[in-house]
């Protein structure tokens, strides 16, 4: 039987075509399926065959655009400033907008599930005021402490024994301790909605009745516990409807694919140093530097194209290695095709995928400012080094198994009947 589904989203980067995947599957299964978001990622909903549902009092960015992103991380020095332009900003700041305009959709149009992506705190309040069952959709590797787990963000592998064990809950406190700052306009949100107030943010996050990770489990560490409302669905490998075609640089020698943020993340130096790198290999390069950096910007040597766009989950049928920032969505698709990677973290969740993809094998990380005969060298190792590409082609096997049958769909289909709910 259809069902309705309102998801939530914001111009989040990479973390956009994911949930849009989700949502073309539900309505790929017959079900209605309406998406509120910025108007800036209108059209690429309707690419989607879905339906946009514009924010009317929550920020409305492009991070394509440096003048109209919300966020603006790229302005801070570091990585706690960061954080708090998105805790501030989109998290917890907003919240009470985010939920007016949620909870004013869900009476206008009700719903039988509402699907957000998981900074959208104000988003779960509006279904929780609207007494509509909620997912969260996690699009990276899950940042939130679980039993006896790592502190998140720090890149450390679970602590062993007593003391290990001491170690993870005491760097955990102090990693956590920041969101604190944004449990008053939290609960604000909620007091304004009828809700009672949360101890934490973090108890915010975990209201959702689904929280559904968008990462191959084997990306993670593989000892971690995670609580039983959180699931690991498999990654979404679909490209943004924006790449275009496919055109590849002339030649047979091995192609090295670059892609970095498709939000404005002062990326255009990096492309430039990669592109001078290339330049001195025996390779062929395709450098796709995405809408916020102009193509045109980007001098190359003859051995390298330089694109807007070109899809990702074709050109790596062609590649032997991946150049990135270690976003989530371009880390796993190279994973998924079994190709190693070079990861040079810009920011955010980065410096973490970066860290996995190193500690399965599958690639080495090197420091954004790295000159181009490091990051030359860099790339030697890799594509000539046989374990990386061993370690890549596992994981690869284990993304194609995890990712046979669409679990995130079955996992919010099962929210639509109270027994679901309850499992």
């Amino acid at each position: 039987m259809p069902e309705n589904f309102l998801f939530a989203t914001w111009a989040g980067g990479g973390a956009v075509p994911p949930v849009l995947s989700v949502a073309r599957a539900l309505r790929e299964r017959g079900h209605e399926v309406r998406v509120l978001s910025d108007t800036s990622l209108h059209e690429e909903v309707a690419a989607a065959g879905l339906e946009p549902v514009a924010w009317t009092t929550a920020p409305q960015g492009d991070p394509a655009d440096p003048a109209k992103d919300v966020i603006r991380d790229f302005e801070t020095r570091t990585p706690l400033g960061a954080f708090a332009r998105l805790r501030d900003r989109i998290v917890c700041g907003p919240a009470a907008d985010y939920a007016r305009d949620t909870l004013a959709e869900l009476r206008a149009r009700p719903a039988d599930v509402l699907v957000t992506e998981q900074m959208l705190l104000g988003a779960l309040i509006g279904a929780e005021a609207a007494g509509v069952p909620a997912a969260s959709l996690v699009t990276t590797l899950y940042p939130l402490p679980t039993p006896e787990g790592p502190p998140p963000g720090v890149g450390l592998a679970p602590g062993s024994g007593a003391l290990g064990r001491l170690r993870d809950r005491m760097l955990s406190r102090l990693v956590l301790m920041p969101w604190a700052k944004g449990l008053p306009a939290l609960n604000a949100a909620r007091a304004a909605n009828g809700l009672p107030p949360v101890d934490s943010v973090l108890d915010a996050f975990e209201r959702a009745d689904r929280v559904l990770v968008l990462s191959p489990r084997a990306l993670d560490h593989p000892g971690r516990r995670f609580p039983a409302h959180v699931r690991h669905v498999g990654a979404r490998l679909d490209d943004p409807s924006w790449t275009g075609d496919l055109h590849l640089p002339e030649g047979d020698a091995p192609l090295v694919l670059v892609g970095l943020s498709s939000s404005f993340m002062n990326q255009g130096p990096l492309l430039q140093r990669i592109a001078e790198a290339l330049g001195t290999l025996p390779v062929r390069g395709l450098l796709t530097t995405g809408p916020a950096v102009d193509a045109a910007t980007i001098r190359a040597p003859g051995n390298v194209l330089v694109t807007a766009s070109a899809p990702h989950n074709l050109a790596l049928r062609h590649a032997a290695v991946t150049i990135t920032h270690a976003g989530h969505g371009t880390a796993v698709k190279s994973l998924a095709a079994g190709v190693p990677l070079v990861c040079m973290p810009l920011g955010r969740d980065q410096g973490g995928v970066a860290r996995h993809v190193q500690a399965a094998g599958a690639g080495i990380t090197v420091g954004k400012n790295a000159s181009p005969g490091t990051i030359a060298r860099a790339v030697s190792q890799v594509l000539h080094e046989p374990s990386y590409q061993r370690e890549a082609r596992r994981l690869s096997a284990e993304i194609a198994s995890e990712t046979a049958t669409d679990l995130a769909v079955t996992e919010l289909e099962s929210l639509t009947t109270p027994a679901g709910r309850q499992g």
